[in-house]
């Protein structure tokens, strides 16, 4: 409300303060003081008559039925009963507690939540456990080899593919992932010839590509891109050097 002063008449000396103040000042709504009581007032009444209505509608949820599965995770043979609304990601992280998969935007965007279902990448945030009955999951926790590190996992160490690390072993699975799909001749959306993808080059443009699915808020990309290229050239090599060990071993 505002207060607008009659000053028209000049006030009676014997009148008294009360008077002049009753004179002076005449309190009138503003549009402002209007929109905010009749909201209020609409919004009070609005929650009684609803109230029980909501009260008789809310009825108490039944428990889901329990599903037994049989799941294979990094290797070793598991068989649980789930709430079949599971999604692997709290598979991994609530019952087995492999929390080396991290839970990031939750809507498959962001890639921190990539494992490797029967050798094939997946956000693990989209997939219902139900739905990997009888399958082979492999996690981050689950790609070193008696104690040595991933060839992926070292080129992130050396080629500082990482700052906070909250991302990283969605991105080290990716690129493993990644690595097979190149070795098996599978095209990306910028590989210049679907036509000889077995002798393709896994270029810069190509590492890109392919792990774009895999997001690094800290903007590790050009460590990322070549702890890849690294791991890339380190398995190619190791094929090459097995390949000339045969050659000889056949002369």
């Amino acid at each position: 409300m505002a207060c607008n002063e009659n000053i028209t008449n000049p006030p009676d000396p014997s009148a008294t303060v009360d008077d002049i103040s009753a004179t002076r000042c005449e309190w009138t709504w503003t549009r402002r003081d209007f929109m905010v009581g009749t909201g209020a007032a609409l919004g009070i009444a609005a929650a009684g008559s609803t109230a029980p209505a909501l009260a008789q509608s809310e009825k108490p949820v039944a428990a889901a039925k329990m599903h037994s599965i049989r799941i294979d995770i990094n290797g070793e043979p598991k068989q649980l009963e789930i709430d079949p609304r599971t999604s692997l990601l709290d598979l991994l992280r609530e019952h087995f507690h492999l929390t080396g998969t991290k839970k990031g935007c939750d809507h498959g965007q962001c890639g921190a939540c990539t494992v490797l279902l029967d050798g094939r990448r997946i956000n693990s945030c989209l997939a219902l456990a139900i739905t990997c009955d009888g399958q082979r999951v492999t996690t981050i926790e689950g790609i070193a080899h008696e104690g040595r590190l991933h060839p992926v996992q070292q080129a992130f160490l050396d080629n500082d593919g990482f700052q906070c690390g909250y991302c990283t072993p969605g991105q080290i699975i990716s690129a493993v992932a990644l690595l097979d799909e190149a070795s098996r001749g599978t095209a990306s959306f910028v590989t210049p010839d679907l036509r000889s993808t077995h002798n393709f080059e896994l270029t810069d443009s190509e590492i890109r590509e392919r792990m774009s699915g895999n997001i690094c808020r800290c903007g590790a990309y050009p460590g990322i891109v070549a702890a890849v290229r690294q791991a890339h050239d380190s398995t190619a090599n190791r094929a090459a050097a097995t390949m000339h060990g045969d050659d000889h071993a056949t002369i």
